[in-house]
């Protein structure tokens, strides 16, 4: 049984209260001391509406003129978040459900359908696509970069995939790093505190000529063990990772630029793992360690005409997946894509492209998890086209495409949008969009075999004399899953310091997976003999989500920011009549249907800043997680010319409070601890 444990009430007040009173100091300070205040703030919230993205479109524009619901997190808002990880920064983002499982997992989606295995997002780090083709989503305890080199995370919530393709359904997230030129110094960060042991990083940019500049970086983490809070005991889930990477750019003054980056990664982790037996007691519980390494290497090089530009970029990545007692995976993946981008008249720009991708993939398999055949390559061609049509002056922009795949599951896929933007006044807009987007199978929804529970012989449940195995098989009859998404969304800047943003949705998905049951057979190997009652991967679900995703962003003094968010999600997915699945229906209960979230960030006299986020996050029913409030607190000092020091919690309000629960492999899940650390950088010119 799992124990959450809630703050007494009185201490909660009191904490409120102290916060408050903070809150309240802060503020009176930064109002009477303004004129003695660095000038360290970040961008007007006019600059923010002018910044530049390419997530929507594969092209520079606007975010005030992008027709979709994205979000940009700024080096700035990183900087000043004290996040320590990728899933820790997106935490930020409206209507993205980020919820930590234990120390080295995390589950992470947008508009719902969310879990550690997360299907329907797609994850870019500098146009390199980081899905694996195992189970189609995101290992995030892989996925890393040397935070201090991040221009900007750009998050689409809504589809994606008539210019990113398959997976791209619910929503993008776009990671993209500085260029070498913008990092032409020495930097080093240490830190530690009461979950994170200790951490470090080193990075040294420079030049080779006018034309060509380079970095490269190296950091470590440790991470501490969480208590299961189960057994009061540790979780063994530690973790700990170095890493490694470079990038050069070459920009002549001609019409050509080339980028060459890389990056080497090792880590190591535990978890408890529970597995099933054939023998008495017929499951068992143990620590368990796994191992993660890879490396990636891509290459661009972009061409610009008079009236158009290219780009060719190719990519190779792989990664090795060694979880001790249970599963052995290495991906080896090699992408190409070609882009073309061209004015066809004054109002009318056109991007096409075409790509293709291989995949191969070899496991050696346990009593637990196997999938056959054990090695496989599969290939990917792709093509899109999206034309943008500007009228009345690009008062209004039509946008239509899509994307045209050949996969080796399920064939060809078509996924088209169409998309406008209208330009109410020049601080007022208005867009809406209507999108198909697939979920294609992967590896484990054809050849998977998972055995997750065993049901003992002479049970009221068995009255059999062998044991039954319960088991999850894939199928070589899965298909894509589907969306028909229809979204709209408003902007506004009301003032030079006051901007508000909202999107809604509704999202028609058909062709879900369920899980149907089988004919029950005997097995005799591996002894003893028993009966296995299998479960097949089948697409008899479906139904539909809507909901609205707000956000505000205002500038109430020079030197005090506030940002908030707020978004609510209804989900109402079904089985279909013929569908036998016996799981419960409405897949959205592990999603919060309410989530909050406010941000201040206050710049203090003598160089001195401080930064307070407050989260809510609703029930979890679909696995008994209660709602849950977290305060994270930062106070960091940046005098000029010296190092840059910042101490801080998370987690205030609570001494500890549960996320998540795994799914399909069975580890113990750890609650989220109220913590503290402190960090010092340093800045080399």
């Amino acid at each position: 049984m799992l124990t959450i444990h809630q703050p007494k009430a009185g201490s909660a007040s009191q904490t409120i209260r102290a916060l408050l009173l903070i809150a309240q100091v802060l503020f009176f300070a930064a109002g009477a001391s303004a004129q003695n205040l660095p000038d360290v703030t970040a961008m007007s919230v006019e600059d923010l509406m002018n910044v530049q993205v390419t997530s929507v479109s594969k092209r520079s524009q606007k975010l005030a003129d992008a027709a979709a619901a994205i979000f940009v997190i700024t080096q700035e808002d990183i900087r000043r978040s004290g996040a320590t990880s990728i899933p820790e920064a997106l935490r930020m983002v409206p209507g993205l459900q980020v919820a930590r499982i234990d120390e080295n997992k995390w589950a992470i989606t947008s508009r719902g359908f969310n879990g550690r295995f997360a299907n329907k997002l797609l994850v870019l780090i500098d146009g390199r696509s980081v899905y694996t083709p195992l189970f189609s989503g995101v290992y995030w305890n892989i996925q890393d970069v040397m935070l201090e080199d991040v221009d900007r995370i750009e998050v689409i919530r809504g589809p994606g995939a008539t210019l990113w393709g398959a997976n791209a359904v619910n929503g993008v997230i776009n990671i993209i790093t500085k260029p070498a030129q913008s990092t032409q110094s020495a930097l080093a960060a240490a830190g530690g505190g009461t979950e994170t042991l200790g951490s470090g990083s080193v990075r040294y940019g420079g030049r080779v000529n006018k034309s060509t500049y380079y970095r490269a970086y190296a950091k470590y983490f440790n991470v501490a063990e969480s208590i299961d809070p189960s057994t009061g005991r540790s979780a063994y889930d530690n973790w700990d990772a170095v890493r490694g990477g470079f990038r050069t750019d070459w920009t002549p003054a001609g019409a050509d630029s080339l980028t060459l980056q890389g990056d080497i990664h090792r880590s190591g982790y535990g978890e408890t793992l529970n597995v099933p037996s054939l023998d008495a007691p017929y499951a068992s519980t143990f620590p368990n360690k796994g191992s993660l390494s890879g490396g990636n290497l891509l290459g661009r090089w972009n061409h610009a005409f008079a009236n158009s530009s290219t780009s060719l970029q190719m990519y190779y990545d792989q990664t090795n997946i060694t979880e001790d007692s249970l599963f052995t995976d290495h991906e080896h993946i090699f992408d190409i894509d070609f882009q073309h981008t061209f004015h066809a008249s004054g109002s009318q720009e056109v991007v096409w492209g075409l790509g293709y991708r291989s995949s191969h993939d070899a496991n050696d398999s346990s009593f637990t998890v196997s999938l056959q055949p054990s090695q496989l390559t599969l290939n990917l061609f792709s093509a899109f086209a999206q034309d943008e049509i500007s009228l009345l002056d690009k008062r209004l922009r039509i946008t239509v495409g899509s994307k045209f795949e050949h996969n080796g599951f399920t064939g060809f896929e078509v996924e088209p949008n169409t998309r406008l933007l209208w330009t109410i006044t020049r601080n007022q807009s208005v867009w809406t969009a209507v999108s198909r987007a697939v979920r294609t199978p992967a590896l484990t929804e054809e050849g998977l075999r998972l055995n997750s529970a065993t049901i003992p012989p002479g049970t009221p449940q068995n009255p059999t004399p062998f044991p039954t195995l319960l088991s999850v098989f894939g199928s070589r009859q899965f298909k894509s899953e589907d969306l028909l998404a229809y979204e709209a969304g408003y902007r506004m800047q009301v003032t030079s310091n006051f901007s508000a943003d909202i999107a809604v949705f509704y999202n028609h998905y058909t062709h879900l997976r369920s899980a149907e049951p089988g004919t029950p057979f005997v097995e005799t190997s591996p002894t003893p003999v028993h009966i296995v009652a299998p479960f097949v991967a089948e697409n008899k679900m479906g139904g539909g989500t809507y909901g609205t995703e707000l956000f505000a962003d205002w500038r109430v003094l020079p030197k005090w920011r506030l940002l908030s968010s707020y978004s609510y999600l209804q989900m109402d997915i079904r089985k279909d009549l013929s569908s036998l699945d016996p799981s419960a229906d409405n897949p959205g209960l592990v999603s919060p249907r309410h989530q909050f979230y406010v941000r201040s960030s206050i710049d203090l006299p003598k160089h001195f800043e401080h930064d307070l986020d407050v989260r809510y996050t609703d029930r979890l029913p679909g696995v008994n997680i209660p709602s849950y409030y977290s305060v994270d607190t930062r106070f960091g000092w940046r005098p000029r010319g010296g190092p840059e020091f910042s101490v801080g919690s998370q987690n205030l309000l609570n001494r500890r409070h549960l996320e998540f629960l795994p799914d399909f492999i069975n580890t113990s899940p750890t609650e989220v601890k109220r913590t503290f650390y402190g960090s010092v950088t340093w800045r080399f010119e």
